[in-house]
């Protein structure tokens, strides 16, 4: 019967390894959104990252085939105390299931970066805030899910507040 057990056991710690992780994003710097050996400018930063101004790039994580992957993302600001929003590009990296996120929000205000991701039926999501320098990863949330609205107002309250 412990035998049995044991064996039940090894079997579904294998069966679960080999399914993989649960389907996640990733962040990174712009640079990471480029393989060694890609195009790169005189400063030795990839093409594709001047080309587009990328804030960040982002990564599927735990997808049986990154290419069929969908990402998206929206700006999501507060200026002057009203909320916006912006639809941004997203350019394949140099890699399947990588992306750059392009830098196309007004530079008033305070801003998060709101990742949709989706892999067969599964789903994912982040909040990126953006700082004065850039995307801040220690301060980046990420979901099993879709964020929802209410956490985006509980990010741009702490960045509005910290800014200050």
């Amino acid at each position: 019967m412990v035998r049995n057990m044991k064996h039940t056991l090894m079997f579904m710690v294998l069966a679960a390894s080999a399914f993989g992780a649960d389907f996640t994003l990733a962040i990174g710097s712009p640079v990471a959104g480029s393989l060694p050996g890609a195009p790169t400018t005189s400063d030795g930063a990839p093409v594709q990252v001047r080309k587009v101004n990328a804030s960040f790039a982002v990564r599927t994580e735990g997808c049986a085939d990154p290419a069929t992957a969908l990402i998206s993302a929206t700006a999501e600001g507060l200026v002057n105390g009203a909320r916006q929003s912006a639809a941004l590009r997203l350019l394949p990296g140099t890699g399947p299931g990588v992306y750059l996120v392009s830098r196309d929000w007004p530079t008033q205000g305070v801003w998060v970066v709101r990742l949709i991701g989706t892999c067969a039926n599964a789903k994912a999501g982040a909040l990126v805030p953006i700082g004065p320098g850039g995307f801040i990863r220690e301060s980046s949330k990420f979901f099993p899910r879709f964020a929802t609205e209410a956490e985006i107002e509980a990010s741009l309250k702490s960045l509005a507040g910290g800014a200050k």
